[in-house]
């Protein structure tokens, strides 16, 4: 995790109708290149992770959750269609926050690439200055 225990992230979906803070530290940004990953945000997921205790929503009456697959969870704006998170039944204390919606500048930074050998063809990951991570 980055900063401290203080801090405050603020972020919402493109129509404004979901709207949430984080009360605490956010990891750095970790994309992952899986195909289900580049099915839902049409590219490939990037997120930062933080407790789920430290989430909250202040506006979610459009959030929906869809369960896909045996071991996950998504949440997308019913409404406008934008990509929030993503939580594993494994670890249900922490969620990860889709870096795109979080609001203003944030301080993170992308560390890791993850599911690299399920990558779109039609671009390239950069070889230096991350690490590539195994996740299962």
């Amino acid at each position: 995790m980055t900063a401290d225990d203080d801090e405050t992230h603020r972020g919402s979906c493109l129509c404004g109708e979901t709207v949430f803070e984080v009360h605490g530290p956010l990891s750095d940004v970790v994309t992952c290149h899986c195909t289900q990953c580049r099915k839902q945000t049409g590219h490939y997921w990037a997120s930062a992770t933080a407790q789920t205790q430290h989430l909250r929503l202040l506006a979610d009456s459009h959030v929906r959750w869809y369960r896909s697959s045996g071991t996950a969870r998504r949440a997308f704006c019913a409404k406008c269609g934008s990509t929030l998170f993503w939580q594993a039944d494994a670890k249900p204390a922490e969620i990860s926050i889709a870096a795109g919606v979080l609001d203003g500048a944030t301080g993170l930074r992308t560390v890791g690439h993850i599911f690299c050998a399920d990558k779109g063809d039609y671009y390239e990951i950069p070889q230096e200055g991350y690490r590539r991570a195994q996740w299962g």
